[in-house]
């Protein structure tokens, strides 16, 4: 009994041991291949494999928003919410049944992808691999899928690092086969939920030349990194977000990228189907988003082509991409999928009748354009000599679409116009008429005189009564200069004796601030009118070319710009006279704890006619101006807390040249945008940079760089920009204001400002845009994050780190 008891246990004992032994085989087999297709272990239906931490997941996906019809392989991101492929297997070649296609390893090796279980649509194709029954699919956390041997993971056969798709991974390479004289490509999907080939690529040069470039159609390149100077690409933003590395033997040469930041696997960089540029994104938990951090060519309208034919771009506006006066979108679905590859069609077809017909009504005409980035390929016409000649030759080719013609000869288009953009502010603008039905052109004529009658009703009443309160106006202002007992007047300017203006100020005893150009005191007129004089510094004219400068500046009238009275040039004393603001600058109401906290609505009608000012001077004076100092300072108000801009024109007085005009300008440092500092030419746009900076100011009522404690501060563009991005911006708000404001108004402001201060001067907003924003008129769309905003971020502790060790 004992001993059958004891070989009835052993037999127990042995086959538990078994059925451990198995499960335990089992369970590991289970585990190893989570993350890895074999020969035994194929994908089909809603099967996935998983890398080891989670981060990717290999299987059949179909595109958000596709309706499910295709389906496709990929690599997608398995820790976020909303699905985002990283990579496409047959993105040529999708399928409709996920349960009828599987992807497994085939008897030569290869990992493939049967439809309907039997016919290869997409293979790895290596020739190499010695065994099909030892080879793997693995997929890894940093996204990467091999295909390798089983027993030794060095042995690499195939990997889809070196065939990407239209995403750049940090830890991949990308470079140049030195063997078959092939770089790297990525290719944008062809819209947003087609990951077929799209129209731009990107790649390392030909030949290996190490810069990376952009192209559209494989044929035109639209931007290039720079060459690589050891460390990075000089238009490639590194260095305080991630390094590179360039790898560099026999067989290839690439470049291989790191971040910096803690969490990379949540970091991609993607060649965009929508703008053609190449993106740098940070995938944000709390908005559930990918945040755009960075973006070349940063201007969306640098991009060639693409708005597609008869297409116009702006890099302001959202949507960036609308059609040329008389045309419409051609596939409006395609569109808004964001392919505007086949761009927009004519709404009336060109009658082509030259100039047989008689009847006029039906001929074709022009539209004229003007300040355009005229179309590319134009065809030349040497024998027209004239604008005229030019005109008739386009009107007589019924394939003529426009013409153009300037002091290097008649320009016509017979193609779709590609390229083109309007409201173009560079040195190449032209102007281009555009050939249009009859029937566009008299709508468009129609409308002009039915303004014209509207105006003629309006205005003329309106003319009548303004003429009445200029008449009045006009007789006070000679009275009130008949009590100063002023003896020369020049432009309705007063010319005061020095000795005048020392006696209207009490001997300039009354300062009432120092900007950029001089000291500022207030001052009294006989009849008890207040003024502040400006004695101005470092001026370098003679008296003719001031007193010219200065009449230029008095005829200078608008509501938001502060209004000179007068001037005194003796010898080498030269004096402003402007109306005297009773209630100070901007800048004391906002940093100043002693006054009353302006509201929102004050603040945003502030934000407003300050725009409207700079857009005066710069778009509608006879010579434009540039301001060179916008900061709140620089910002007066009236009883009524109207603001006015001062100091206007005053960088033209002392002169322009750069090194004069920054060294004028001091302690102004946060405002001045970068080209400015790097010594580039100075456009309308510094001024946009200095106003975006200030807006900052508006919203949070505090100065942009704040000490938040012992050697530590906040730089509020940076956080703000940040925040935005990521769709928290209520924290933003001034605190004092307890959360009372437009939070449409607020939302318009915090992306204006953020507009407003982009590194490339091409992607600010022009005044004139802002005042239409700002007015609601126009859409805002979500800004990048600018790099220089780390830069002088950066800059700015250096200082600060440097005073405090210099102190202790």
């Amino acid at each position: 009994m004992a001993m059958a008891y004891s070989c009835s246990s052993a037999t127990s004992f042995l086959f538990l041991s078994i059925i451990l032994f198995l499960s335990l085989v089992s369970f590991t087999f289970a585990t190893t291949s989570t993350d890895t297709i074999s020969a035994q272990h194929s994908l089909t239906g809603n099967q996935t494999i998983t890398s080891g931490g989670g981060t990717f997941v290999l299987g059949f996906f179909t595109p958000q928003g596709s309706g499910g019809n295709y389906y496709y392989v990929g690599i997608w991101y398995g820790k976020i919410s909303v699905l985002t492929p990283a990579w496409v297997a047959n993105r040529v070649t999708p399928v409709t049944d996920p349960t009828t296609s599987e992807l497994k390893i085939s008897d030569d090796g290869n990992l493939v992808l049967l439809h309907q279980f039997k016919s290869i649509i997409w293979s790895t194709n290596v020739t190499t691999i010695s065994s099909s029954n030892s080879t793997v699919a693995v997929i890894l956390d940093n996204g990467n899928l091999q295909l390798r041997d089983g027993s030794n993971s060095s042995l690499v056969f195939w990997q889809s690092f070196d065939h990407p798709t239209e995403t750049y991974l940090p830890g991949a390479k990308f470079g140049f086969n030195k063997i078959t004289k092939r770089s790297q490509q990525l290719t944008s999907w062809k819209n947003k939920v087609d990951p077929s080939p799209g129209i731009f690529t990107f790649e390392m040069g030909p030949n290996g030349l190490l810069q990376y470039l952009i192209l559209w159609n494989m044929s035109r390149i639209y931007w290039a990194s720079g060459l690589w100077d050891g460390y990075e690409f000089s238009s490639v933003p590194v260095g305080y977000m991630y390094h590179m590395q360039l790898v560099n033997d026999t067989d290839e040469m690439y470049i291989t990228y790191m971040l910096d930041i803690a969490n990379h696997s949540m970091y991609r960089e993607v060649l965009d189907y929508d703008t053609g540029q190449i993106q740098g994104l940070v995938w944000m938990e709390n908005s559930k988003s990918w945040m755009l951090i960075w973006a070349q060519p940063t201007s969306k309208c640098s991009v060639y082509g693409v708005c597609g034919p008869f297409g116009s771009c702006t890099d302001f506006t959202s949507p960036f991409c609308y059609c040329v006066k008389g045309f419409r979108i051609k596939s409006q679905t395609d569109w808004d999928l964001g392919d505007r590859s086949q761009g927009c069609e004519r709404k009336t077809g060109l009658q082509c009748s030259g100039l047989n017909n008689s009847v006029d009504s039906e001929k074709d005409g022009f539209f004229e354009m003007t300040n355009v980035r005229l179309p590319d390929s134009p065809n030349t016409l040497s024998t027209a000599g004239s604008r005229e000649g030019c005109e008739l030759s386009c009107l007589r080719n019924c394939s003529c679409n426009a013409y153009s013609y300037n002091d290097s000869g008649c320009f016509v288009w017979h193609r779709g116009l590609l390229n083109l953009q309007e409201q173009y502010n560079q040195s190449d603008a032209g102007t281009l008429y555009l050939r249009l039905a009859a029937s566009e052109l008299q709508s468009s004529e129609s409308n002009k005189r039915m303004a014209t009658h509207i105006s003629v009703g309006v205005i003329v009443p309106a003319v009548v009564v303004c003429l009445f309160i200029i008449g009045g106006l006009v007789w006070k202002r000679e009275r009130k200069r008949a009590i100063q007992n002023s003896k020369v007047v020049q432009n309705s300017l007063v010319s005061f004796m020095y000795d005048e203006l020392r006696i209207a100020t009490k001997n300039f005893s009354e300062k009432l601030g120092a900007g950029g150009f001089g000291s500022v005191f207030k001052g009294s007129l006989p009849g008890s009118i207040d003024i502040a004089v400006k004695k101005l510094e470092g001026l370098y004219q003679g008296e003719k070319q001031f007193r010219a400068e200065v009449s230029t500046l008095g005829a200078i009238q608008h509501v938001n710009l502060i209004r000179l009275i007068g001037f005194c040039s003796q010898g080498t004393k030269k004096l402003l006279a402007y109306e005297f603001m009773p209630s100070g600058s901007l800048a004391d109401h906002l940093f100043r704890s002693n006054l009353n906290v302006l509201d929102w609505k004050t603040r945003y009608q502030i934000a407003i006619g300050t725009a409207r000012g700079l857009a005066y001077l710069h778009e509608q004076c006879r010579d434009n101006i540039i301001h060179c100092d916008i900061k709140p300072e620089n910002i007066l108000l009236d009883d009524a807390l109207v603001p006015k801009v001062a100091d206007f024109g005053l960088a033209k007085l002392v002169g322009r040249n750069f090194s004069k005009v920054l060294t004028t300008i001091r302690g102004s440092r946060g405002y001045i945008a970068p080209e400015w500092i790097s010594g580039m030419p100075i456009t309308t746009k510094v001024d946009v940079y200095s106003y975006g900076m200030m807006l900052f100011e508006i919203i949070s009522g505090k100065r942009n760089l704040m000490y938040t404690g012992e050697s530590s501060f906040e730089f509020f563009p940076l956080v703000a920009t940040n925040k935005l991005v990521i769709g928290d911006v209520k924290s933003l708000l001034d605190q004092r204001l307890e959360g009372k404001a437009n939070s449409e108004e607020f939302e318009i402001a915090c992306k204006l400002a953020c507009w407003c201060i982009q590194d490339n001067e091409s992607s600010r907003p022009t005044m004139s845009q802002i005042v239409q924003a700002l007015e609601g008129n126009l859409d805002v769309g979500i800004p990048p994050v600018p790099r220089s905003l780390q830069v002088l971020n950066e800059s700015w502790a250096e200082s600060i780190n440097s005073s405090s060790s210099h102190q202790n």
